[in-house]
């Protein structure tokens, strides 16, 4: 290997581990508020519906948006939108857990969730552009830092509510914008395009194709994570008696994102070795026998805490190559793309799961949850259909 070369894998390395520390930092205020929900639910007397609004909120601010500044990145450099969204999201959110009314809050949580919209399909940018030949493995790398967010935010904003230091939480803010200042600093700056190129901020063509088809599968996975991750504390305390500030619920969330991660990480090294379709459809499906057992486990008892695992890594393993795959339909338009897969799927499902808030007050939260996981189906049968499709195109193009 040559001293350029070499050079080069280093900083690609160096990028690739501020990347996830940067992502980890981001998505570690979703994972607090999943966390907060019990709490705020006392605090303020809050239905199961308003609070699946809050949910909603940053939901659909930190992912519905992501196209655009997908865009907005491609166009004015990934670096600079990244470290800025990043910054953005860490200062006001870190302010969720000490707002005093509950239209703060929710101004606190779309406002601010447009910061971490900002940094999402910048940073997928940045880490399709150094991931070479082996993008997959990239991303699901990339991918797993806001997984380990989800998993450490919980654990965060759970010890300040153990120990009654919440007032501590406005503190979290630093690692952002550290995380944001490195990222000005460090990752290489990228080619802008061509002056005169004419940019569409909001390319909603992409979803009249393949691409749209492998958003709503995105989507339809995303209603299983997000009613996982917000609807089983409420589950734990309303149905098992556990208390508001269990470490059970804490860790629950945790182990689930912590799998998450590892999950799309395991997938990702396994895209040379089997098909996309079955790592992704496959692991949609397969993920439905875990959630189904938690309602049977004993909160807290090995077995419990193994489908939680299970349920995480499933659920969660095909996401990096849907995004890759969403890129290859779209190369010319990678970081709207990136942004319609990684947010705007995200944002619907949050937007979508108000439905599921509505339907655990009408049935019951167990029921609800149920037919919340059982859109899993559809979106493997969707996914398989898009992924088939590019399969026999590649095949062909190969002749």
């Amino acid at each position: 290997m040559s001293t350029a070369a070499r050079t080069g894998a280093r900083t690609a390395i160096g990028v690739s581990t501020l990347l996830v520390v940067v992502h980890a930092t981001n998505d570690a205020f979703g994972g607090m508020l999943a966390a907060l929900l019990p709490t705020l639910q006392v605090r303020f007397g809050l239905s199961e519906t308003i609070l699946a609004a809050l949910v909603a909120t940053l939901s659909f601010s930190s992912s519905v948006t992501q196209p655009l500044f997908g865009s907005l990145a491609d166009t004015f450099g990934r670096r600079r939108v990244g470290a800025l969204g990043v910054m953005t999201n860490s200062v006001l959110l870190s302010f969720m857990a000490v707002t005093p009314s509950l239209p703060l809050l929710f101004l606190l949580l779309f406002v601010g969730g447009l910061g971490s919209a900002a940094f999402h399909p910048a940073g997928t940018g940045i880490a399709r552009g150094i991931g070479g030949n082996r993008k997959g493995l990239v991303m699901a790398i990339f991918s797993a830092g806001g997984t380990v967010g989800l998993a450490v935010g919980p654990l965060v904003i759970g010890a300040l509510l153990m120990t009654g230091r919440l007032d501590l939480s406005p503190l979290l803010m630093l690692p952002g914008l550290l995380g944001g200042a490195a990222m000005m600093w460090l990752v290489p700056q990228q080619t802008r395009p061509p002056r005169g190129t004419k940019v569409k901020y909001l390319d909603v063509s992409l979803l009249r194709g393949p691409v749209g088809l492998l958003c709503a599968s995105g989507i339809l996975r995303s209603i299983s994570y997000a009613t996982f991750v917000n609807a089983m504390p409420l589950w734990l305390v309303s149905q098992r008696g556990l208390a508001t500030d269990s470490a059970v619920i804490f860790t629950s969330l945790a182990v689930f994102s912590l799998a998450a991660g590892t999950g799309g990480i395991v997938a990702g090294a396994l895209e040379r070795r089997a098909p996309r379709q079955l790592l992704i459809s496959g692991s949609m499906l397969a993920a439905l026998v875990p959630l189904a057992a938690l309602f049977v486990l004993t909160p807290g008892s090995l077995a419990y805490y193994a489908a939680v695992a299970l349920a995480g890594a499933a659920v969660n393993a095909g996401l990096p190559l849907m995004v890759v795959a969403a890129q290859d339909l779209a190369p010319d338009a990678v970081g709207a793309a990136s942004g319609f897969m990684m947010g705007f799927t995200w944002g619907i499902a949050g937007i979508l799961y108000i439905g599921v808030g509505a339907l655990q007050e009408a049935i019951g939260i167990g029921p609800a949850m149920l037919l919340a996981y059982a859109t899993l189906i559809p979106g493997a049968a969707l996914a398989s259909i898009v992924l088939r499709r590019q399969w026999r195109a590649g095949l062909a193009a190969a002749d």
